[in-house]
């Protein structure tokens, strides 16, 4: 009798706990083959003079691509990595490997969208399904407290609903015993040059975030405790200087080595031991927003965007050849407080989510520069970018995004004294 063998297609995903994809994949099957491409559409100048993947995200997806196969291969297996586009090595693979489905997990923007209709019209031709699954959100859409048409385009009012009416699911424990495909050759992790980058270092790598599950879930742990210390911290001296905290988690969110519900569960863990504070809070009030934007992208597409005819215009709208733009970009404006940022995202791929809001908001509202510029450049340098909560966020300080109600914004006056205070000296922003 001839065995099922179930290819899974990691993309934004790499991770083996909650991994509900992975899980019903091993039991549905008598053996998994484990895949990564490197698509080289991610790595390609753009017109935008930008990459679409710049070197610090490179580096931090090569750490979690690597971490994901070391993982497989202390299970018996490995990962098989290629470079290639997945709509025309996919046909291949199933041939070769005698594959009866694949598995991937769904995306909600308009490019990755369209990866996914190439390979699964391709696979309808060879007669394989294609079987979707969603594990990037904290809450699956059919535990919603309305269906996705309904979803209130308003944050405020789609978090109260979700908090007060829907449920997060447990977490899929991480398999302990895997059948893999036989394979000779699972192929070489590519290097920063491969894909296209001069150097294999850069100025702030020293500082980066070290890329993979095992090292997500450790600056987790590490994190809640440390969440705790500060906020205990600051209530002890009721000082209006409150030492900064943020988590940083989005990187290893982005690239999926981490799942939220695994994030919001440990959270909860810890407020059962140290009392809810204004730290953890940010931290579940953050997986709101993520999911949010998600499903803002799932509802509407582009039109989340409330600019008459946003895609014929995208590529009009974007001038890598304006000069203020690109002082903006290397961080000359003048001003020590949007420089600062400014360096800190050129040299490690971070920036907090304070910073994002003032170094947008000076874009936008002060040098007129239209938004999708500063959107465009977010993509090439943040670690952690993720497409809907990028272009959301940016969609927001600008004022074009759904929820018209948002605060997701610096006041325009606050802004302008914390700039004239900069350049005095006198001030700076956690």
């Amino acid at each position: 009798m001839k065995s099922k063998r179930i290819l899974v297609w990691f993309r934004n995903d790499l991770r083996l706990h909650d991994n509900e994809m992975l899980v019903e994949a091993i039991s549905k099957s008598d053996s998994i083959l484990p895949v990564y491409f490197f698509d080289p559409y991610y790595f390609d100048p753009t017109q935008f003079n930008t990459v679409k993947t710049g070197m610090s995200r490179t580096k931090f997806l090569l750490e979690s691509v690597a971490a994901l196969r070391a993982s497989f291969q202390q299970l018996g297996g490995d990962l098989l990595v290629l470079y290639g586009k997945p709509e025309e090595l996919m046909a291949g693979l199933v041939d070769q490997y005698e594959i009866s489905e694949v598995y991937h997990h769904r995306e909600v923007a308009p490019e990755e969208t369209q990866i996914s209709t190439k390979v699964e019209d391709l696979l309808w031709k060879l007669k394989i399904n294609l079987r979707h699954f969603i594990g990037h959100t904290l809450y699956n859409k059919e535990d919603l407290p309305f269906p996705i048409k309904d979803i209130p385009d308003v944050f405020a009012q789609f978090k109260k609903k979700t908090e007060r009416d829907a449920m997060v699911k447990s977490c899929f424990l991480s398999p302990d015993h895997i059948e893999f495909v036989e394979n000779e050759d699972w192929g070489q992790l590519p290097g920063l040059k491969d894909l296209g980058f001069e150097e294999e270092t850069f100025p702030g790598e020293e500082d980066a975030l070290r890329g993979g599950e095992e090292a997500g879930l450790q600056h987790l742990s590490d994190l809640l405790l440390e969440g705790a210390a500060v906020y205990q911290k600051y209530t002890a001296k009721q000082s209006a200087e409150r030492e900064a905290f943020s988590s940083r988690l989005s990187g290893w969110l982005s690239l999926g080595c981490l799942s939220p519900r695994m994030v919001y569960w440990m959270v909860k863990e810890a407020e059962s031991k140290f009392g809810s504070n204004a730290n953890f809070n940010q931290m579940l009030l953050g997986l709101l927003w993520r999911d949010y934007y998600r499903f803002m992208f799932k509802k509407h597409g582009t039109r989340f965007f409330k600019e008459p005819d946003f895609e014929s215009d995208f590529f009009s709208s974007v001038d890598p050849a304006n000069s203020v733009l690109k002082k903006w970009k290397t961080a000359d404006t003048g001003y020590p407080l949007i420089d600062n940022y400014m360096t800190e995202l050129n040299d490690t791929g971070y920036i907090s989510y304070t910073g994002r809001l003032v170094v947008a908001t000076y874009l936008v509202h002060f040098l007129k520069v239209h938004w999708t510029n500063g959107a465009v450049y977010f993509e090439e340098k943040l670690i952690d970018y993720a497409p809907a909560s990028n272009w959301g966020n940016w969609a927001n300080v600008a004022g074009v995004g759904k929820d018209g109600k948002s605060k997701n914004g610096i006041d325009i006056d606050k802004l302008r004294k914390m700039l004239e205070l900069s350049v005095s000296g006198e001030t700076s922003v956690a």
